[in-house]
């Protein structure tokens, strides 16, 4: 029997050493949960991690120790890959003082740290603690080298995909005339955590009628009456990974414009689909879909950008726009979703992920695309 895939961490690590080289650093200093998950499998908060060339450590406290023990250490896949713990006393030795000891004996000079995603305060108490060191912004090392997803990785993003379309699919009896969108929200997203999803991609965004044109509507208390354009942007986690899918309908029969309004954007998120390959530029499928809106009546309504990448965390490179020069690679996962917005009437987006395969893609999101709710 074929084992289960695993991630490969000892991998992960290697690939950011050659970066680490490149760059001419002596160690990196992590500090984004992401990326603490991505190399270390530690998903907990108030840690730092720690690599050179040869070591990698993990730094947590009292609270956490516990959890970096069982993630990090006692899995099947991590056996070989060393990386040590250090449960820090937060009362007698502070963070600087900790990584200080530890990059003494290293003999590290040049270390890289992630400049964005550590406070201006954090920062300037721990590098107080770290005098004679050169101390390099590297924030873009593990951001790149997490765009292409191996295949362990690209499994937990069809479960999440997959889990986001079965909580659809149970929401949609549910959809009914009075019901607010507070309360269809909240059904959603008690329905995604009963299905196994470790808690939310991201807080749901619902808008009904001309509430639908807010591109990232918080839930009101409004009801759903008949004629109203519908927006439900949404998404699951599983093992971290997160999905990202937007479904948009209207309550009852549809009138002319909205009829067109829906074609117009299914029509531009096909024109970017159908040149969706490795080796074509975010700007290219940006522009493919901007052409579509741009001919349309709603031309002056269209949202900017097509989509982003999707992984760990909800937005990452790439982000297709018209600034996106680089070439897509198989392996990467991003999102299709154009949008018209006209204020004060509604809106209407349509969204998928989509999984970069060597000459096309995979829809990892299917849930149902009909436009008329039959309410």
């Amino acid at each position: 029997m074929t084992p289960p895939l695993q991630p490969l961490f000892a991998q992960r690590l290697a690939r950011l050493r050659t970066h680490m080289a490149e760059a001419g650093l002596d160690a990196m200093l992590v500090f984004a949960p992401e990326h603490l998950r991505y190399l270390f499998n530690y998903s907990g908060e108030a840690a730092c991690g720690l690599l050179s060339a040869r070591s990698s450590w993990l730094v947590t406290d009292y609270r956490f120790i516990e959890q970096a023990e069982e993630e990090c250490m006692h899995h099947e896949w991590r056996r070989g890959v060393a990386t040590e713990l250090l449960c820090r006393d937060r009362q007698r030795e502070r963070l600087g003082e900790a990584l200080g000891r530890l990059l003494a004996d290293l003999g590290a000079t040049r270390v890289g740290f992630e400049a964005g995603h550590v406070s201006v305060a954090q920062w300037t108490a721990i590098s107080a603690d770290l005098p004679g060191l050169a101390l390099l912004p590297a924030s873009d090392l593990l951001v790149q080298a997490r765009r292409v997803k191996d295949a362990w990785e690209q499994q937990q993003l069809r479960q999440a995909a997959a889990l986001a379309d079965a909580a659809l699919e149970a929401l949609r009896p549910e959809i009914r005339l009075g019901r607010s969108e507070r309360e269809l929200a909240t059904r959603m997203e008690q329905l995604l955590q009963s299905l196994g999803s470790e808690g939310l991609s991201f807080p749901t965004i619902l808008g009904f009628g001309p509430r639908s044109a807010l591109p990232h509507s918080a839930p009101s208390d409004r009801p759903l009456q008949r004629g109203d354009l519908l927006v439900l942007d949404f998404g699951a986690v599983v093992n971290g990974y997160r999905s990202d899918m937007t479904r948009s309908h209207v309550a009852g029969p549809a009138q002319p414009w909205q009829q067109r309004l829906h074609d117009t954007v299914s029509q531009a998120q096909q024109a970017a689909l159908a040149l969706l390959k490795p080796g074509v530029s975010g700007r290219t499928l940006n522009d493919a879909a901007s052409a579509v809106l741009a001919a349309s009546e709603f031309a002056a309504h269209a949202g900017p950008g097509l989509g982003h990448g999707v992984g760990l965390v909800l937005h990452e490179q790439p982000f297709l726009d018209t600034v996106c020069e680089a070439r897509l690679r198989a392996g990467e996962v991003v999102t299709i979703e154009p949008g018209i917005y006209i204020r004060g009437q509604g809106g209407l987006r349509i969204e998928d992920d989509a999984l970069l395969l060597d000459g096309g893609h995979e829809i990892l999101t299917r849930a149902h695309r009909d436009f008329e709710l039959p309410l």
